[in-house]
């Protein structure tokens, strides 16, 4: 293939979610110098690149393996393809509870037939980077609050998860939090509340509390936990977007559909939020990540309604302005 050639069929490529091979005969070796490409990543020395190659390779096998599996989901190389699993979990995770949970076994019963789509409705903001920090459950918290006020028809800036990251001290920062304790957390402040985003920016590092140089803008009043079986989630679902929990161990090379049960495991280490359901193609809720737009669904991630998958039920979290 010429180069130019090359190039245009890479820039073909980038405007999708997840790399794929320009030619079905290409080596290990050349789809991984592609994927760099196609990711914009750079290696210190060719140790660190032979590492994130051996990563690569793994992965490879994971989404073959997943994709030959099962036809509801779809995997491909993403932009954390190169990590390793355990590095992967440390940075890109976080969830730690601060009470025992007591996830809800699975009852299936009748999806409901109303769907339901806060992104739609205009409630919530834009889909957020946590970057490599387990700052997870500061984002969960920040949507949240957000999505509480425009719930209430106030007028939202972006709040501030790096101020919970620094500031929460009940929590480990980049380390790991609770959701539902860094919102509980935002109504005990003088004054109560969150920073904004443009006062407060994220860093993606732990740092030192500077709330002092900001005014709180993002206040909620209340911060109910919700029961866990999924037909309460969805009752309350209809009322607003929820902070929720899960395993999300799997989710590494996501490209989209729905994720069933049988994918998922028990290790509940993710806080997002969930943002709707659909009960299409047998039902589905739809959950907004924080890695980004150019990860899953456009940032967004389905998983199969009814079966408790990715113990969804583990820490569900409403707040109201």
């Amino acid at each position: 293939m010429s180069g130019l050639v090359f190039l245009f069929a890479l820039a073909v490529i980038v405007n999708s979610k997840v790399y794929e091979p320009l030619r079905r005969d290409v080596s290990m070796k050349q789809q991984f110098e592609e994927y760099n490409v196609f990711w914009n990543k750079t290696h210190a020395n060719q140790a660190i690149k032979n590492a994130r190659y051996l990563n690569f390779l793994v992965n490879a096998k994971q989404i073959a393996d997943l994709n030959a599996k099962q036809s509801s989901a779809k995997f491909g190389f993403t932009q954390f393809s190169d990590m390793s699993f355990t590095e992967f979990k440390r940075q890109m995770m976080g969830f730690k509870p601060a009470k025992p949970l007591n996830p809800v076994p699975a009852n299936p019963v009748g999806a409901p037939s109303q769907a339901i789509d806060w992104v739609a409705a205009g409630k919530t903001t834009p889909v957020k980077n946590q970057q490599q920090c387990g700052s997870c459950w500061a984002f969960s918290a920040t949507e949240t609050v957000e999505s509480a006020m425009l719930v209430a028809n106030q007028q939202v800036q972006l709040g501030s998860p790096q101020e919970i990251v620094d500031c929460d001290s009940n929590d480990q920062g980049c380390n790991g939090g609770d959701p539902q304790e860094a919102l509980t957390w935002t109504t005990q402040q003088s004054p109560p509340g969150l920073d904004t985003e443009s006062c407060y920016p994220y860093t993606a590092q732990d740092g030192t509390c500077a709330q002092s140089q900001c005014t709180p803008a993002l206040k909620i009043s209340t911060v109910t936990p919700i029961a866990g079986d999924e037909g309460s989630i969805y009752t309350a679902l209809q009322g607003m977007p929820l902070s929720i929990c899960c395993d999300a161990e799997p989710w590494q090379n996501y490209q989209g559909g729905i994720l069933m049960a049988a994918d998922c495991g028990t290790s509940i280490d993710h806080a997002i939020q969930l943002t709707g359901y659909s009960p299409s193609q047998g039902a589905y809720w739809i959950v907004r990540n924080s890695w980004g737009a150019d990860w899953g669904e456009n940032g967004f991630i389905w998983l199969q309604w009814g079966q408790n998958t990715f113990c969804i039920t583990s820490e569900v979290t409403a707040s109201s302005f």
